[in-house]
């Protein structure tokens, strides 16, 4: 068994937004290896945000935004279970990064659930699945 340092939970954390304890206990279940403690870690936020998705979110945020030459803009809603993670800036971060990008889709729902998250790791989907697991609802 690999021996689980501070240093080595804080860089796990600092990758993935994860919780302390979740990342000490992804980084015990892959034995130190960070790369797989942060595919674990992805898997386990995929499962969260499922569990969750029947929840109720009544609190949240809306972000408009206006392109450039102000011919098209895009308003999106980010819904949450509680206002105080629509206060945290990691939520408010991923808001504006999506409303920003729902500028250049076709403007369903559907097209922006699609297309390539400004992350650059998978889709707007999936990004917000990570967000459910790194905030927690």
């Amino acid at each position: 068994m690999a021996q689980i340092t501070a240093a080595l939970v804080k860089d796990l954390r600092d990758k993935t937004g994860a919780g302390m304890m979740d990342a000490k206990k992804a980084l015990v279940e892959n034995d130190g290896d960070v790369e797989a403690a942060v595919d674990w870690l992805r898997a386990k936020g995929l499962s969260k945000a499922a569990k969750k998705s029947g929840r109720t979110a009544a609190d949240g945020l809306v972000s408009a935004v206006v392109s450039d030459d102000g011919k098209t803009g895009s308003v999106v809603e980010l819904n949450a279970e509680t206002d105080f993670v629509a206060r945290n800036e990691t939520f408010q971060g991923a808001l504006s990064d999506i409303a920003s990008l729902a500028l250049t889709t076709e403007g369903t729902t559907e097209a922006l659930k699609a297309a390539a998250a400004p992350d650059g790791d998978g889709t707007v989907e999936d990004m917000i699945k990570r967000l459910v697991g790194a905030i927690g609802e």
